[in-house]
């Protein structure tokens, strides 16, 4: 193959991607402004109750990817990454455009846990960009990579909003699902990677063998930790974001509109901002790029706390996508960087079981936090929280430094 086919290759890749995580991440939050309300269509039940079925069925699909993700990782380093993507795209598919023809709450609740199970397609993505992109663009490829994903999630509920008002809940459902067999069929037929070698043994190496062989465990353990931190402070503002441009706004007519876009904005800023960040950061070192993150993120969850408007949370929201545009395409290309090929599928499953983890532990924290402290107390744990990530990834990080 020539350098130009190899370089047409590789940026189609992403392109495709980019596409395929962006749905994907759409797909796990688009439910987020009207769950509770198509809860509401399938039964009678108290304010207590429906509280109860909402957050368990949001929550359920987390929980079931952060277990099943290695399982899917250590079958992509041995199967290829491209037929787990083409896995989790047709699942999704399916199980979304079920979703609108549920008629009791159970029904819903073990397609949610379907469609956790049907995960893996965002890992895979990282993972073969990670490993067939030309090693000095693999931080510009990550980085652009992290744009969907990042952009997806945040944008999501504001899609799911739209969509649901415009035609209905149910329909909702349908046309994701559509738009999840689109992504099947543009990354079966688009998406390139180069022939998997299946292992030449009849007992392929072990996950614990080869984790007990990696060089830098206490590296990678810590990006995973880092992925998750970070997640927990990006949904820990969830469950109360209307509610709080509600009180900013004085209940005017357009809280839902405002808080949609609020949601929106760290979205925003990640798609424009990451490919940028993650280019840098294959100039000037990728863990120094987390480190500065950090240092941005800090400092725009301090003032949230004491923001008297909707537009200044706005602006503060924006600026929190820029330290995500900053940290997550960097932690990608680390793990990259850092993983045996042999291994690469799993490393990336684990970390995208992390994330889940933390998209479970963000909304749970800030709706404990906001009980105790008000809305305003979310924003100074955040800050706290992404303290003691830098500790922690300062400690973890001493290797590369070395």
């Amino acid at each position: 193959m020539s350098k130009n086919q190899e370089k047409s290759l590789w940026k189609r890749n992403v392109l495709v991607l980019w596409f395929g995580v962006f749905m994907t991440g759409i797909a796990l939050s688009e439910v987020m402004p009207f769950l509770s309300l198509y809860i509401d269509t399938l039964g009678h039940f108290s304010k207590n109750q429906l509280t109860f079925y909402s957050g368990a069925i949001f929550s359920v699909s987390f929980l079931v990817m952060a277990i099943v993700s290695p399982l899917w990782g250590k079958l992509a380093d041995r199967k290829g990454r491209k037929l787990m993507m083409l896995r989790a795209a047709l699942g999704m598919a399916i199980v979304l455009f079920l979703m609108g023809y549920v008629t009791n709450v159970w029904q819903l609740f073990i397609l949610r846990a379907f469609q956790g199970a049907t995960g893996g397609y965002i890992s895979n993505s990282n993972a073969l960009i990670a490993t067939q992109t030309p090693k000095e663009h693999a931080g510009h490829a990550l980085g652009i990579l992290v744009t969907g994903m990042t952009a997806g999630n945040l944008l999501g509920p504001l899609f799911g909003g739209t969509l649901a008002s415009v035609v209905s809940y149910r329909m909702s459902f349908h046309i994701t699902g559509i738009i999840l067999f689109l992504v099947f069929i543009l990354t079966m037929f688009f998406v390139k990677e180069e022939p998997h070698v299946a292992p030449a043994d009849s007992n392929p190496t072990s996950t614990a063998d080869l984790w007990h062989a990696l060089p830098n465990k206490q590296l990678i353990f810590g990006l995973f930790i880092t992925t998750m931190l970070v997640q927990t402070v990006n949904t820990s503002i969830n469950p109360i974001i209307s509610l709080f441009v509600r009180e900013l706004t004085n209940n005017s007519n357009n809280t839902t509109f405002l808080a949609g876009v609020v949601a929106a904005m760290p979205g925003i800023a990640t798609v424009f901002a990451a490919p940028q960040f993650g280019e840098i950061g294959d100039r000037v070192g990728t863990h120094r790029m987390i480190k500065i993150g950090f240092c941005i993120a800090i400092a725009a969850l301090v003032p949230t706390a004491f923001v008297t408007s909707a537009f200044m949370l706005m602006v503060f929201r924006f600026i929190i996508g820029i330290s995500d545009a900053t940290m997550l395409p960097a932690v990608q290309t680390l793990l990259s960087k850092n993983s045996p090929s042999a291994m690469t599928g799993r490393i990336f499953s684990y970390n995208q079981s992390f994330q889940s983890i933390g998209s479970v532990m963000g909304p749970m924290f800030g709706a404990l936090v906001a009980s105790v402290f008000d809305y305003r107390g979310i924003f100074i744990f955040s800050a706290l929280l992404i303290v003691l990530n830098a500790i922690l990834f300062n400690f973890n990080t001493k290797s590369l430094r070395k």
